[in-house]
C-alpha cells in the first residue's frame, strides 16, 4: 500500500522523494536535533547517511516513513516501526522536525493526525512513543496528541554519554 499524503493546516505528510536530500541534510544536520533521536539518526547527518535514508525510505516496501514538508521542503520526518508477530496489535511511532520549525504546533499537529490515521486500522490497538526523560518537549508533544505516559524505564538509554530514563508514552485505540 503506498504513502499517502496529508494535508494539515500547518504542514503536509508526503511520501519521501530523492529529490528531498538538500532539504534534509540542511535540516537534519543539527547536533540540537540528533540530541533527542534514536542513535539511528546519525550526528553528523553527511550526505552519505541522508541518501541512504532516501534509498531506503523511497524504496520498494517504504510504507511507514512520510516527510513534513512546509512549502514543499521536507523538513521533518514522522514514521513508524509495525510490531511483529504477537505484538502485531501495536507500532511505535517517531518523528524530528528541524529546529527552525520548533514550537509552533508542526510536529504535534502530524503527530495527532497520524496517530488518528493509524488507530482506525483494524487490528491495530496502540501506538507507542518513546522520549528520553532530557526531552520534555518531545513529551509535551505527545501529551497534546493524547497520549499518556505509560511507563518510565530507570536508567534504559545513554545518549552522548548521559544516563538517561526512557518515558514511554501510549495511546490506545477506542
Amino acid at each position: 500500500m503506498p504513502v499517502p499524503t496529508f494535508a494539515l493546516a500547518r504542514s503536509t505528510l508526503r511520501p519521501w522523494r530523492l529529490s528531498d536530500l538538500a532539504s534534509l541534510l540542511r535540516h537534519a544536520d543539527d547536533p540540537e536535533v540528533s540530541r533527542a533521536t534514536s542513535d539511528r539518526f546519525p550526528s553528523p547527518y553527511t550526505r552519505a547517511a541522508g541518501e541512504a535514508w532516501l534509498a531506503h525510505a523511497t524504496g520498494a516496501g517504504a510504507e511507514t516513513d512520510w516527510a513534513v514538508t512546509i512549502d514543499g521542503a521536507a523538513v521533518g520526518g514522522i514514521g513508524v516501526v509495525p510490531g511483529e508477530r504477537e505484538r502485531r496489535v501495536k507500532v511505535e511511532i517517531g518523528y524530528w522536525l528541524g529546529r527552525a520549525f520548533w514550537g509552533q504546533g508542526v510536529i504535534t499537529e502530524a503527530v495527532t493526525h497520524l496517530t488518528d490515521h493509524l488507530l482506525v486500522r483494524p487490528g491495530l490497538l496502540r501506538v507507542e512513543a518513546l522520549v528520553y526523560s532530557s526531552n520534555p518537549a518531545s513529551a509535551r508533544v505527545l501529551e497534546k496528541a493524547g497520549y499518556r505516559l505509560e511507563s518510565v524505564q530507570k536508567q534504559a538509554a545513554i545518549k552522548r554519554g548521559e544516563v538517561l530514563d526512557v518515558l514511554v508514552y501510549v495511546r490506545l485505540a477506542a
